[in-house]
This record gives structure tokens, C-alpha cells and sequence, in this order.
């Protein structure tokens, strides 16, 4: 380390004595000398320490030749122009890399045989005596020798455009007497041409006297045909609307025999079933042998020990109970219609549509796997934004109204279609809702009961 820095030390005093007094260029630095000046510093940028580069090159310290010279150009050219020290450094690897160059141009004598532009970027790092000389006429030489090149190309240009004009005009004179001798035989062709268009333009006077005639004979007869075929399509689209109006009449009488006939044959069945399990729902709860019941106790009276009247409606629950729902789901064939929307609003109204359905529907699937009893839960389409892709959950049927009609009228459909004496449950809180189906014959429970059973799980 001492001798580098020994060295190092010796060669700044060398360059710094070779500058003598400041030479500068009245000039910008030639461009193909720049390269070159560039190369050599990204040649010597590898060989100097982290210290000794200048701050703005030392981001550069750990790139390649290639990149350094590709993205660090500018910044080294900047450096060796304005940073004597990095310059004598660049320098300094130069003179190891090429000593014979250095030897030469610290004596004034450049290699005859070298390369100015190669001569020039040296002497611009090593600046010795005269090395603005040296650049200037490195730099007039290649102007000279661009000039010379760009001559030559010129030259070359010319001759080959002259060659190519010569090859031309011999093509140009061969192509022209080509299209004269066509030109006479055109000429020939087209006399003969004319004599024969004469004798076909009299063939065809004769034959456009014959279609002509031809012509008219076809008119009358398509005309004639045109009549009959519009009567005959008159007629048949007649007889297709008539067949089509008997088809739609009689499809429309099947189609109402048959709904009609399965509607009410269900209605029947379902009510039906509910009587048959009412009935037996009874029995059970009864339990009465048939052979102990005696006409004197079927009069209506208190006997020591029962309950009165009063302390049985003491026992009625409040309309607000969930235990009122139990009791209604608990009836045979029980059915509970649930205005979906109406619940979620009353219960938590602050939670997405997405999220209130799928926390209303999961704990519907609950209750009706609890009861057994029928669900259906009714959603407003109107609330939808787009198509809802939904799996309803087990037991519980998920309905949304169609465009232009309200989740309660769909309700109301609902509950129209039941047959009568069928125990069905709407949950609303909706006061009209309310009134018409209790008019329908169904019992309204409000929402904040439903809440409160589903809460308790």
C-alpha cells in the first residue's frame, strides 16, 4: 500500500509538472476523441478504490466496463475535466497499461503508425506539453478523414447512378421500339376487330328486336301469375290465422283444465293432510279413552282443585313472546312466510343486503330444522343491482319479487294460494301487510319476535 501510494504521490507531481503552465481547448472536445477518452477512463475506473473516485462517480464503483461506459459516460468525461486528481489517477493506469504511448507522447514524438484519434485522447488524460495541439489535430484529421469517407461514398453514389442511368436509357429505348412493334400489331388487330363489331352490332339489332318481343310476351305472363299467386297467399295466410287462433284456443283450454284441475287437486291434498294431522295431533294430546267419557262431564263447570277461567287467561302469553311463534309452528302443516327485508331492517340495518340475507336465512334453516314446519323467505327484486347467485339453505324456500312487483304483493300471493283452514305465519312489521293477510285468513307475527327467537337459538 505504501508503494502505490508512493507511486501514486509520483505520478500526480509527474502530470501535474507535465501541465506546465494551462493549456485549454478553444473548442469542444472532438466526438470520436471523446469516445476514446471515455473508454480510457472506464478502463482505469476499475483499478481506483472507493476513495479515490470523485463523489459523483462513485455510484459507479461496482458496475461492469460495459455498463460503466453505457450509463456512466457523461458523468466520467465531466469528472476528467473538472477533477484534476481523477484525471492524473486515470492517468497514471494509462501509463501502466500502455507505457510505450506514454513514453512517446511525454517526448513529443507520437508512434507515426498509431491511431490519432487513439494519440489524442491520451494526451488529453496525460496532458503533456502541446496535448491541446495534439487534439485539435487529432480532431482536423478525422474531420478530414470523415470528409474524405463521405467523398469517397459520393463518389461511389455517382457512379453507380450513372451506371444505373445508362442501364436505363438502353432498357427505355429497347421498351419503346417493344411497344411500337405492339402498337402496329394492335392496329392490325383492331381493323379486323371493327370490321367483325360491325357485322355482330347487325346481329344484335336483330336479336334485341326479339327480345323485345320475347320480353313482352313474359310480362303478360308474369303479371298474369302474379295475380294468382297473390290470391292463393291471401287465402293461405287466412286459413294459417284461422288454424293458428283454433290451436291457441284449444292449447290455452288444455293448459287451464290441466292447472286448474292440479292446483285444486293440491289445495284439496294439502288441507286434507293439514285436517288429518290436526285430527291426530289432537287424539295425542287428549288422550281420552273413549269409554270414560260420560255425558255429566262434558258440562262445563269448576271443580275442586282445577284452574278457573281466570288463572287460564292469567297464563296468556304477550303478543311481543316468541313463544306465541313456537306455539303457531308447532300447529300441523304450519307454514311461515318471512318478509325478508322488513326482519333484517328491524334487526340490523346497518349490515350490507348481501350480509342481512345470509344472516337471516342461516338462522331460518335453524328454526325450520327445530320445527318442521314449511319457511319461506321473500326479498324486494327492486333491491338488486344486479342478479343475486344464491343456494338457498336446507328447509327454507328463498323467493325474489319479479320488476314491478313489491315483496308484500308477493306475499299476499303467497298467502292467497294456501287453501283455507291451512295454519300459515307472515312475519312484518308492515302494518298494510298485516291487515290483508289477516284478511286472507293467515296470522301476522311482527318482526321483532321473530328476532327474539332467533336469538334465543
Amino acid at each position: 500500500m505504501v508503494e502505490a501510494g508512493e507511486r501514486g504521490s509520483g505520478a500526480d507531481e509527474t502530470a501535474g509538472a507535465a501541465d506546465g503552465p494551462a493549456e485549454t481547448l478553444d473548442r469542444p472536445l472532438p466526438e470520436g476523441v471523446r469516445r476514446r477518452v471515455i473508454a480510457i477512463a472506464a478502463e482505469g475506473f476499475g483499478g481506483l478504490t472507493v476513495g479515490e473516485l470523485p463523489a459523483q462517480l462513485r455510484q459507479y464503483a461496482r458496475f461492469t466496463p460495459t455498463r460503466r461506459l453505457k450509463f456512466a459516460g457523461n458523468a466520467m468525461a465531466a469528472a476528467l475535466e473538472s477533477e484534476t486528481l481523477f484525471r492524473q489517477r486515470i492517468g497514471e493506469r494509462l501509463r501502466e497499461a500502455q507505457p510505450e504511448l506514454a513514453a512517446a507522447l511525454d517526448a513529443g514524438t507520437p508512434p507515426p503508425a498509431a491511431d490519432p484519434l487513439d494519440v489524442a485522447a491520451a494526451a488529453y488524460v496525460l496532458r503533456p506539453v502541446g496535448w491541446v495541439k495534439s487534439v485539435t489535430a487529432a480532431g482536423e484529421e478525422a474531420q478530414r478523414a470523415d470528409a474524405e469517407r463521405v467523398g469517397e461514398e459520393t463518389r461511389s453514389e455517382l457512379d453507380r447512378l450513372r451506371r444505373e442511368l445508362a442501364e436505363a436509357r438502353d432498357k427505355s429505348r429497347s421498351e419503346t421500339e417493344r411497344l411500337r412493334a405492339e402498337l402496329d400489331t394492335a392496329k392490325r388487330e383492331a381493323e379486323s376487330l371493327h370490321r367483325k363489331l360491325r357485322a355482330a352490332l347487325s346481329d344484335v339489332k336483330r336479336g334485341e328486336a326479339a327480345l323485345r318481343k320475347a320480353t313482352a310476351e313474359t310480362e303478360a305472363l308474369r303479371a298474369e301469375t302474379h295475380t294468382q299467386l297473390s290470391a292463393a297467399d291471401s287465402e293461405a295466410r287466412r286459413l294459417k290465422a284461422r288454424l293458428g287462433e283454433a290451436e291457441s284456443a284449444l292449447e290455452a283450454s288444455r293448459k287451464a283444465s290441466r292447472e286448474g284441475r292440479s292446483v285444486e287437486d293440491m289445495r284439496v291434498r294439502l288441507l286434507l293432510d293439514t285436517l288429518l294431522e290436526s285430527t291426530q295431533g289432537l287424539r295425542r294430546e287428549l288422550a281420552l279413552p273413549p269409554v270414560s267419557v260420560r255425558p255429566a262431564e262434558t258440562v262445563d263447570a269448576v271443580e275442586p282443585g282445577r284452574m278457573t277461567p281466570k288463572d287460564i287467561a292469567a297464563r296468556a302469553l304477550s303478543e311481543n313472546d316468541p313463544a306465541i311463534l313456537d306455539q303457531l309452528l308447532a300447529l300441523p302443516q304450519a307454514h311461515l312466510v318471512v318478509d325478508g327485508y322488513n326482519v333484517t331492517k328491524t334487526g340490523y340495518p346497518t349490515m350490507p343486503l348481501e350480509k342481512q340475507r345470509l344472516r337471516l336465512l342461516g338462522s331460518l334453516s335453524t328454526l325450520a330444522a327445530q320445527t318442521g314446519a314449511e319457511v319461506t323467505c321473500v326479498f324486494d327484486g327492486a333491491e338488486l343491482a344486479a342478479p343475486v347467485l344464491l343456494a338457498p339453505p336446507r328447509g327454507v324456500r328463498v323467493l325474489f319479487s319479479k320488476p314491478g312487483v313489491t315483496a308484500d304483493e308477493l306475499i299476499r300471493q303467497l298467502v292467497r294460494a294456501e287453501p283455507a283452514g291451512r295454519p300459515v305465519t307472515v312475519v312484518s312489521t308492515d302494518r298494510e301487510v298485516a291487515d290483508g293477510i289477516a284478511r286472507a285468513g293467515a296470522r301476522p307475527v311482527a318482526s321483532v319476535v321473530l328476532l327474539k327467537r332467533l336469538s334465543r337459538g
